[in-house]
């Protein structure tokens, strides 16, 4: 399909999240074949302006939260005739629905997309009662609308065939995507970049300076301090005359210690980890909190950060204040950019009970920080167990205990498989890559889907 393609994007709102920075990030990269516009229904501008400089035209079609259904079909129908799109791109479950009808109506093919895991047996234990029937209903009944689905991970394909009855092969799959940045020189300092007003930052890490051997012990030390009141020695034989070091087995031989284990110079203590996302009970902050606060009896200098915001705040503070880890544990809010923290901390951390595919996970994996992730499948496509992360079963905070403890003791060994992780994420989510595919999925359904038009 050579003519160019106008493609009008529906999503529900722009709130700084994952499916909407996704399509940010992918949209603004489109051929000058492919002419975008966007519209979302209601009122969340977070990544307006972040469009607006992208040169992604924006429609706001102010429907009030949170359904009003009618008003909205009513107002897409309108803006469909007004600006003539070849094909429609639908994205979250309220547009979809919406996105599905104004397409029966005005006959524009329609593109649905899967970003999240609402089928998957975890989610379905946790969506109960008659809403959720509705929705379901609805999802289903209007499921034979869309001529393609693009989702963002294989493992939401079988979930949405098995429940919508979509055919396996209307499905393509795309993943996520995001810039690839600049490897941070390990010499260069951690900082933590300002926070919104009213919100405490995380303390801020010191440059590691480089390590002076010990010649009486065969030991090289360095000091991780980080901070006035506390001094720290990350010490590691460099005797390797000795008995080996476990550098590739997860199960930690000695957590009666607090000294970093690992062979090797030049590598950072990990203390200090962080993680980020909506404030969501599935997002599994609650079991990270727990689990870092039996961390926190051992080594007593950590920290947790965790960056959002969301319905759950509450409870997560509770919980902060419950296990006495105000101090330790902070949850500073959203920010306009949390993949740039991540150099603010020594691993992140991802327990997440179900996802869509995770942008913020590709960040991670990106930016090359030690990574701990929930082994669910939609993560299991991204990092590889051992080989470039460490996993843990979603909700098991023994298990996620254990691996908190095994990358405070192996510091090397974290750092060697969050090389790994960013030459993978190099390899396979560079957004470069991403955007061209997602686009040559759209132009080769519309070739398929789109009749030609008259000559004049």
């Amino acid at each position: 399909m050579n003519k160019r393609l106008k493609i009008l994007f529906t999503q529900d709102a722009l709130v700084n999240a994952g499916a909407e920075r996704s399509h940010l990030e992918i949209l603004s990269r489109f051929s000058p074949e492919t002419e975008v516009c966007f519209a979302y229904f209601y009122p969340k501008h977070d990544l307006k302006e972040a469009y607006e400089r992208a040169g992604i035209r924006l429609f706001f079609l102010d429907i009030p939260e949170s359904y009003h259904f009618p008003m909205a079909i009513r107002k897409l129908v309108q803006l469909i005739r007004k600006e003539k799109p070849d094909l429609l791109v639908s994205s979250l479950w309220r547009a979809d629905i919406i996105s599905r009808i104004a397409s029966w109506l005005t006959g524009v093919p329609l593109i649905g997309t899967l970003v999240n895991d609402s089928y998957g047996q975890a989610a379905r234990s946790e969506k109960k009662g008659w809403k959720h029937r509705m929705v379901h209903g609805l999802d289903r009944l209007t499921s034979g609308i869309p001529v393609h689905w693009i989702a963002n991970a294989a493992s939401l394909v079988d979930a949405h065939v098995k429940t919508l009855g979509i055919k396996p092969e209307k499905v393509s799959v795309v993943y996520r995507g995001r810039e690839v940045p600049p490897l941070r020189p390990e010499s260069s300092p951690r900082s933590v970049p300002a926070l919104p007003a009213g919100r405490s930052p995380q303390t801020e890490t010191k440059p590691t300076p480089q390590a002076e051997p010990n010649k009486d012990k065969g030991m090289a030390c360095e000091d991780t301090s980080h901070g006035e009141k506390e001094k720290r020695m990350v010490c590691e034989d460099t005797d390797h005359g000795g008995e080996d070091t476990d550098h590739g087995n997860s199960k930690d031989t000695d957590h009666g210690g607090s000294e970093d284990t690992d062979h090797g110079l030049g590598v950072s203590a990990i203390r200090h980890f962080i993680s980020y996302g909506r404030l969501l009970e599935r997002k599994g902050f609650q079991e990270l909190i727990l689990a870092f606060s039996e961390i926190r009896k051992q080594y007593p200098d950590g920290t947790l950060t965790i960056y959002g915001e969301g319905i759950f705040r509450k409870q997560l503070e509770d919980l902060v204040h419950s296990v006495n880890l105000q101090d330790s544990v902070k949850l500073p809010g959203s920010v306009p950019d949390p993949s740039g923290l991540l150099y603010t901390a020594d691993c992140f951390v991802f327990p997440s009970w179900f996802e869509g595919f995770s942008g913020a996970l590709v960040e991670a994996m990106l930016s090359g920080i030690p990574i701990i992730a929930s082994a669910i499948p939609m993560n299991l496509e991204a990092i590889t167990p051992e080989k470039n992360a460490l996993t843990f079963p979603a909700q098991d905070v023994a298990a996620l205990v254990q691996q908190l403890h095994h990358a405070i003791q192996h510091p090397t060994r974290m750092a060697e498989l969050g090389t790994a992780a960013r030459q993978e994420a190099i390899e396979r989510f560079d957004i470069e890559k991403i955007a061209k595919e997602y686009e040559g999925v759209l132009r080769s359904i519309a070739a398929q889907n789109i009749p030609p038009r008259p000559s004049p």
